[in-house]
């Protein structure tokens, strides 16, 4: 399949809902500016692309359309998680999806809140799907909501990113950054790929399958972004190069070396395609995906 027109159809559907959402629930006038500064910004929409492509695998297109609700909630928690982490209590940046990080545009407290509100919306977004839905579905997204929740909190992503500066200037195991990288980055990818699973009426069998798929493919997403923090081009990514050094953070390529880390990415991007070997070509997006996380230079 051709990845960059799938990629860049599913991120104008994408955005389309955000905006919609947008304009539903965030009127006001004080945070409307920074949120959608934030959330509109170009970004890869990896994690909601993600979900829709579980989705379709399990079950094709129309299913895909049932998950844009926890798609986008997805993204607004992602982006809520990018906002707050690149505050100065945290990393401190000055650059975000390629322009000036929402503290430095709008100032330090809008930045708190908007993330703030970001993190509440997602969880109205999905609620109201879940009230809206069938008798039948309302368990799934129940399902769902609790795997978003966790995924999000103190057994994912801010676990891991409380981690992340604990471990500042200490140099530990290989096991314990394999385990902060799971919680701070693979969670939410695995959120979103068990979402769009669950939703598309998955079997067992598939939704175990898809998860392991995640999980190689959302640890091999955060070697790669290591990878990148040295010898990637700022301009391509959008965000300074060099810092994870500067602040002395542990990386697969501090622990590694630079070319074990890279092998050790195409290895997970290789048990990640081995998961996806009982499907159909409904997941071949997913499997182009796999290849774009170990390829990509952004």
């Amino acid at each position: 399949m051709e990845l960059k027109s799938y990629l860049n159809a599913q991120r104008s559907i994408i955005e389309a809902a955000l905006e919609h959402y947008l304009l539903r629930k965030c009127t006001s006038r004080y945070l409307s500016g920074p949120i959608q500064y934030a959330l509109m910004a170009a970004g890869k929409r990896l994690r909601p692309v993600l979900c829709l492509a579980a989705a379709t695998a399990v079950g094709g297109q129309t299913e895909a359309g049932a998950a844009m609700p926890a798609a986008c909630a997805i993204e607004m928690i992602h982006t809520y998680s990018l906002i707050h982490d690149d505050l100065p209590a945290l990393d401190n940046d000055d650059l975000r999806r390629g322009q000036p990080t929402c503290h430095v545009k709008f100032g330090e407290a809008s930045a708190v809140l908007s993330g703030d509100a970001l993190l509440n919306m997602a969880f109205e977004v999905l609620s109201e799907a879940g009230l809206q839905s069938s008798a039948s579905q309302s368990r799934t997204w129940m399902k769902v909501i609790d795997t978003i929740g966790k995924a999000s909190g103190c057994l994912g992503m801010i676990e891991g990113q409380a981690r992340d500066i604990a471990f500042e200037g200490i140099r530990i195991s290989s096991e314990d950054l394999q385990a902060m990288h799971q919680l701070k980055t693979g969670a939410l990818i695995r959120a979103s790929v068990r979402s769009g699973a669950l939703l598309g009426g998955g079997s067992e069998e598939q939704v175990t399958r898809l998860e392991q798929y995640a999980e190689n493919i959302g640890l091999a997403f955060q070697v790669v972004d290591d990878i990148l923090n040295i010898t990637g081009d700022p301009d391509k990514l959008g965000k300074a190069v060099g810092t994870d050094a500067d602040r002395r953070k542990n990386t697969y390529p501090a622990l590694l070396g630079l070319e074990a880390s890279q092998h050790f990415s195409s290895a997970l991007i290789d048990s990640a395609l081995q998961a996806l070997s009982i499907f159909d070509n409904n997941a071949d997006p997913l499997r182009a995906i796999a290849h774009y996380i170990v390829e990509r230079n952004r």
